[in-house]
């Protein structure tokens, strides 16, 4: 497979996996309702929207909203040029494929906010009444003022700060407290995979750079030409003349 090819395959594997997930929530699930994964409490489907940031997080106000997503846009098409880059300085693939994941992650996103505003009907928190795709109506929400739909939470374990602790002593904590989706999971193992697999990334920056060939010194490249000319050729200046003039 080319390496282009497998850049292709990773982005289309995450953005199918991450939209078919986000549509099902949204058609299936009321908001903030949680269903069990394999059975266990610990990991939950719990239906939840934000304004476009990673891991439940959001930018306030309307013009926050369309701040973020612009700079999602902008982002998505620096990584597009980078990963062209990248291709062309034959780069590891483990290299591609981590900015591949990070590329899957952000259109991911920027797909919820800019489209599914338009494309759905608001969701509610009573059972019931779950939203519609293609509502008749229309939309929630304009061009790019969709909300990001997270879905995937993992309270491991819970309990309280012990009470000899400052500031949070006695207080309860959960970890792990976000909300997240298949987008923001992308975007994060490819980050942690250049950070931690990937360090001659860092370490040597200048690696995928063009290589540019070092100058030959005149005196060896002429060398080399008289060693590369046929015997003829060296014996009309060279050596030989010498030999038999003497």
């Amino acid at each position: 497979m080319k390496r282009s090819h497998l850049v292709l395959a990773v982005i289309l594997v995450v953005l199918m996996v991450d939209q078919a997930l986000k549509i099902w929530v949204k058609t299936h699930m009321a908001y903030g309702e949680e269903i069990k994964i394999l059975g266990f409490d610990w990991a939950l489907l719990h239906f939840v929207e934000n304004n476009g940031m990673a891991f439940g997080l959001s930018l306030g106000g309307a013009y926050g909203k369309l701040a973020l997503s612009l700079f999602r846009i902008i982002a998505v098409g620096f990584l597009v040029y980078y990963i062209r880059f990248l291709l062309s300085m034959k780069v590891s693939v483990g290299l591609l494929v981590s900015f591949a994941l990070i590329l899957a992650g952000a259109v991911g996103n920027i797909i919820d906010s800019a489209f599914y505003g338009l494309i759905f009907s608001p969701s509610s928190p009573h059972h019931g009444s779950l939203a519609t795709l293609f509502p008749p109506e229309g939309g929630y929400a304009g061009f790019l003022h969709g909300r990001v739909v997270d879905m995937m939470y993992f309270p491991i374990l819970s309990g309280y700060f012990p009470d000899w602790l400052p500031l949070w002593g006695g207080e309860p904590f959960l970890f792990f407290k976000p909300v997240f989706n298949i987008a923001d999971l992308s975007i994060t193992l490819g980050v942690m995979n250049i950070l931690f697999f990937q360090r001659s990334f860092f370490a040597n920056p200048g690696q995928v750079e063009p290589l540019e060939e070092e100058p030959i010194p005149q005196e060896e490249s002429e060398v080399a030409e008289s060693a590369a000319a046929g015997p003829e050729e060296q014996t009309e200046n060279g050596p030989a003349d010498e030999v038999e003039e003497r």
